[in-house]
């Protein structure tokens, strides 16, 4: 496991879920993956909230004024409370017995009943009577040593848990296919697009709601308070939308996430909803998106996007749900940067230029290229999209290629430092206020003039240029004198390995 940076608060990974796995690891094999995969989390969920409130329980016990009992003493400190019936210490005392299911089923009952927000949303099948009432209880054993709740401030834990457990269970049984937004990215486009109180915030992609959870931290940082911030969300898969209920229950924020999970394109959960923020992170070039039924929708009014890919889908739908003052920050696919097929690139000048009829055009603000490696389950690298319906700087877009940004946290992630991403953010602020910002091989300022001599194609690394090499004050004819001979050397091994070759495959009958 890779330590933490000295210099950053982000981590690639929290420290305990290759713990959780192992123990969890116990039920494999007893139960399908989908059942093993709610049963795990419901598990997780409940583990977490317990060692939360067992911190501020002892910290109240201390302070000796009796309200260890009282849940507004939990609710002002941002600690979820937990009934008596539904804490670890409890459930654990039944773990060894054939009541252990029930018992966490009247658990997670006691929470839905304490928290309507909740209802229906948490797991209630522990009790099935074919499923082993005795393993169930030795990874209750097993996950009682594991303590979730240290530093929880700088980390989403439950949504990286969650990503972590998702990751292991699309390698083991395929099934899985989501990915959760790394913390640094999410960070990023909190810090460049600003989500102040008294707003609406949306994100109609939410996942684990690690949006609003970074959201939160940031509103707070600037003294305003989550509770006067609108947040609404969506999502089409059933478990995260419950595992984003639970995730934003346990901070104490309050989102409309509709009824139920629900498909974006196809069924629109806030179809009248005009935010001023919007962050999100969808699925990368989703091919089956529903588009062949959405041909006349009145959300494409820059142009329809191709049935086979749904990146443009995403930027158009996000942008109607814009308001007048609205920013939108998300993440994509590099691809949409520069790809022409079925109507994109023509889409993407549409945003660039300036509008037409009822379409305002002029919207893309910033683009920023990121490093490869940054999240768990895909090895791609993305592009961060800023849009604005308030652009400071008319006709003008800010490209930042931040490739050669970050550190490796482990053999197979990378993360951006907290002063890289301070740095991204600062720039932009620059850009806003008019300031020159341009530097060589990181951030250049582009006219539209300057986009269209590209083709509309919006890769940072066709504006930034690249940076100067420093001079290392080796005479250039010194330098091609020591080349020269390093080529030579490389030459003759390859002639001598060349013959090698020959003679081994003449000595086997074969010629050459």
């Amino acid at each position: 496991m890779a330590k933490k940076s000295a210099n950053t608060k982000n981590t690639g990974n929290i420290g305990f879920e290759e713990q959780l796995w192992k123990a969890a690891e116990i039920l494999w094999g007893s139960m399908s993956p989908s059942n093993y995969q709610n049963i795990v989390l419901g598990l997780i969920f409940l583990k977490y909230i317990s060692d939360k409130f067992d911190a501020r329980y002892k910290a109240l016990v201390d302070e000796g004024a009796g309200f260890e009992e009282d849940p507004d003493a939990y609710m002002e400190d941002g600690v979820f409370y937990v009934p008596e019936k539904s804490r670890w210490t409890y459930i654990q005392g039944f773990a060894g017995k054939e009541e252990i299911g029930q018992v966490i089923d009247n658990a997670m009952v006691e929470i839905e009943d304490m928290y309507p927000k909740l209802k229906g949303v948490l797991p209630k099948d522990y009790s099935k009577p074919d499923w082993d009432k005795q393993k169930l209880g030795e990874v209750i054993l097993q996950f009682s040593n594991i303590m979730m709740n240290a530093d929880e401030n700088d980390r989403d834990v439950l949504g990286r848990t969650y990503e972590y457990f998702l990751t292991r269970f699309s390698k083991t049984a395929s099934i899985g296919g989501e990915f959760f937004t790394p913390p640094c990215i999410v960070k990023i486009l909190v810090e460049v697009i600003k989500p102040y109180k008294g707003k609406r915030i949306y994100d109609p992609c939410c996942g684990s709601g690690g949006m609003f959870v970074q959201s939160k931290r940031f509103i707070e940082a600037h003294s305003g308070r989550i509770d006067e911030v609108t947040i609404y969300g969506q999502d089409s898969n059933p478990e995260t939308w419950r595992l984003c209920k639970m995730n934003l229950a346990i901070r104490g924020i309050d989102a409309d996430l509709g009824d139920s999970a629900s498909d974006t394109f196809l069924n629109d959960k806030h179809p009248t909803l005009k935010a001023d923020f919007i962050l999100a992170n969808p699925p990368f070039n989703l091919k089956s998106w529903g588009g062949d039924k959405l041909q006349d929708d009145p959300r494409w009014s820059y142009g329809r996007p191709p049935v086979g890919n749904a990146n443009f889908a995403w930027i158009e739908h996000m942008i109607s749900h814009l308001s007048t003052e609205g920013r939108i920050g998300l993440v994509l696919a590099n691809g949409a940067l520069s790809s022409n097929t079925g109507n994109e690139g023509e889409i993407r000048k549409n945003l660039i230029i300036e509008g037409n009829g009822n379409r305002q055009g002029d919207l893309v603000e910033g683009i920023v290229s990121l490093p490869a490696q940054l999240f768990y389950t895909v090895q791609i690298p993305v592009s961060l999209w800023f849009f604005s319906r308030r652009k400071e700087q008319k006709g003008k877009t800010l490209f930042i290629d931040a490739r050669n940004l970050g550190h490796m946290v482990s053999r197979t992630q990378k993360e951006i430092r907290d002063e890289e991403i301070e740095k991204i953010a600062n720039t932009f602020e620059r850009f806003r206020k008019g300031e020159d910002v341009d530097e060589l091989g990181f951030a250049k300022v582009a006219t539209t003039e300057e986009i269209a001599a590209q083709d509309y194609i919006l890769t940072p690394g066709r504006y930034v240029g690249i940076p100067e090499e420093e001079d290392d004050g080796i005479p250039f004819e010194e330098k091609m004198k020591v080349l020269t001979t390093e080529l030579s050397d490389l030459f003759k091994q390859s002639h001598e390995l060349e013959e090698e070759i020959r003679k081994q495959l003449k000595g086997i009958g074969y010629e050459l």
